[in-house]
């Protein structure tokens, strides 16, 4: 794994390089303003920058649809914004209450609508000219820490010690993969959300730094429906539905 991450960086260097050499295209991580943090000096890159944008746009909508809600008239139709405010709500309770059953699915329907949402908007970021923050390995890698702290405080909350033992079932013999399988989960779900969105963000470079200019007004946008929007789309969906079926196995119910 650590040989094919590298190989894949030092390929995403290469592809960087020529790009910006040849058209001005830039596809990498760069810093703007560099500060001292005790005693390290810390770079403000295009992925802040970049989650910035995107957790104030859901702070502007969580406070608006907040002030339409409360502002509502129950006697009277919702509107266009707060039928689309319902609609949300209702896919995501409705996606965790089949996940992970009704007794512990609205428990989680906040997190997990959270994670969806920040997860699709930055996977289609790319539409507006950032780079998806999901394309650095440091934002998938945090999510994917998150999740397993997850399966693991709810594994000890609902099966007590045996959240342990578990890990020498069938056979004593099989601890050590056991192991190896829970610690391998978040990074195999930072890699597979990580590897997607850089791909598309890769093939995007490449198409804007060598087409001539006047294609590039035309039918890039048949590519960003499929690499920002479709991709972005299903990556996002994979990521939440395997983080609600990881934590709904430590549920110590038949619901579950």
């Amino acid at each position: 794994m650590g040989s094919q991450f590298a190989f894949l960086a030092s390929s995403v260097q290469e592809v960087q390089g020529a790009d910006t050499a040849s058209s001005g295209v830039d596809i990498g991580i760069n810093g703007y303003f560099d500060y001292s943090f005790f005693g390290h000096t810390v770079s403000i890159t295009n992925t802040h920058i970049a989650i910035l944008l995107v957790m104030v746009t859901l702070i502007i909508f969580a406070i608006v649809a907040n002030r339409v809600i409360k502002n509502a008239d129950p006697t009277k139709p919702p509107g266009g914004f707060l039928n689309i405010v319902e609609i949300i709500v209702e896919k995501i309770d409705g996606l965790t209450v089949a996940n992970m059953g009704e007794e512990h699915g609205y428990k989680f329907a906040n997190w997990i609508g959270t994670l969806f949402i920040f997860l699709l908007l930055s996977n289609i970021s790319g539409l507006f000219g950032l780079r998806p923050p999901t394309a650095d390995y440091g934002v998938t890698l945090s999510l994917g820490l998150i999740t397993f702290f997850l399966i693991h405080y709810n594994g000890f909350k609902y099966q007590k010690f045996g959240h342990i033992t578990g890990l020498f079932q069938p056979i004593p013999l099989l601890f050590p993969i056991n192991l190896i399988g829970e610690l391998a989960t978040p990074l195999s779900m930072s890699l597979r959300l990580f590897g997607n969105v850089l791909s598309g963000t890769v093939m995007m470079g490449l198409i804007y730094g060598l087409v001539p200019k006047v294609l590039t007004l035309v039918w890039p946008s048949v590519l960003h429906a499929y690499f920002d929007v479709f991709s972005g789309a299903i990556q996002t969906y994979v990521f939440c539905m395997l983080t609600m079926v990881f934590i709904s196995q430590t549920f110590d119910t038949e619901e579950a």
